[in-house]
């Protein structure tokens, strides 16, 4: 599958908080916030939102195309990852700015506290799907990014007829209500968690049902441990999350899901194993520190899943590179 990934390419900081943030937060004096929590750790790490998908597209044999706007300090970082199958040439540097940077505190319970500094990616809105070939590409990820880029980039698939996966989430916040639902309303898949899925319903005055109906193949919705939840085709299907062996940084999760379930529509899979296919991309993360701390073969993720779930042999299109 021609996947094309836009979004977010940045350096994550990564810091745990060895409490629990919600033991610090005073009900009675939310209107005028103020928290400051002493980490134990931090480490850097490859990250952003497109570079995390795209990373965990090529580990499942996928050649993603991923486009966006970095920094003077990207070189290595385009090393890395080339060195593992992601195509970086739709990625243009900007000599005069850092690439963006990913600042979260994650608690005991896994809970999260985020801030994002743009930097070089506030220019991605100067990229068009104009100047490529629509028809090479299979789908468009559309995941958080400029915000303007982010509209430009739906409204053009929608103009050239290119299918693509709306993933809106941290975004959601700086969308206005139109923009999403023009987003929504013209994708192919809409994939967020459970909490965005409410702030999106608000934002855009949609119901539930309303929502769930709008994309044109499916709606997703993640559930953290709880698994994953998929509307498609008029049936709704559950699917479980798989138990991980040690480890719970959550950071990136969400994207290597995106990936899996990805690769399983690419290998023409029914929706239960392309959301298990998910769910398992999503768990190699979580064991590991940062969206691209982990790594696995092809014959490695077919094996675990069949450890876990019953393919019926459908798997094997992913050993033979299919």
């Amino acid at each position: 599958m021609n996947v094309v990934v836009t979004g977010s390419i940045s350096y994550d900081y990564l810091m745990r908080f060895p409490g629990r943030f919600v033991e610090h937060i005073l009900p009675d004096q939310l209107h005028h916030l103020s928290l400051s929590f002493l980490v134990d750790e931090m480490r850097r790490q490859w990250g952003g939102c497109a570079a995390n998908i795209a990373y965990n597209l090529a580990l499942l044999g996928e050649r993603p195309r991923l486009m966006g706007t970095v920094g003077q300090d990207f070189g290595e970082y385009r090393a890395w990852l080339e060195a593992h199958g992601v195509d970086t040439s739709l990625v243009r540097e900007e000599a005069d700015l850092f690439t963006a940077s990913f600042f979260v505190n994650t608690d005991l319970d896994g809970n999260q506290i985020a801030s994002f500094y743009t930097g070089a990616m506030a220019r991605a809105r100067g990229l068009s799907f104009r100047d490529l070939d629509a028809r090479t590409i299979d789908l468009v990820v559309i995941s958080p990014n400029d915000p303007e880029a982010m509209v430009k980039y739906a409204a053009e698939c929608r103009e050239r007829g290119i299918p693509y996966l709306y993933d809106p989430s941290q975004q959601i916040i700086r969308l206005t209500g139109e923009e999403l639902r023009a987003g929504l309303e013209g994708c192919d898949l809409l994939v967020v968690n459970e909490y965005e899925f409410e702030m999106l319903r608000k934002k855009t005055g949609l119901s539930a049902e309303e929502v769930r109906a709008a994309p044109r193949r499916a709606c997703i919705v993640t559930c953290g441990a709880e698994g994953s939840r998929i509307w498609a085709e008029g049936t709704v299907y559950d699917i479980p999350a798989v138990p991980p062996e040690g480890g719970d940084d959550p950071t990136g999760v969400g994207d290597a899901y995106r990936a899996g379930l990805i690769k399983g529509l690419a290998l023409e899979l029914p929706w239960p194993l392309a959301g298990r296919m998910g769910s398992l991309a999503a768990t190699y993360v979580l064991e590991q520190v940062g969206g691209q701390g982990h790594h696995y073969t092809p014959a490695g993720f077919v094996a675990r899943f069949r450890g876990h779930f019953d393919d019926e042999g459908r798997l094997s299109r992913l050993l033979a590179g299919q």
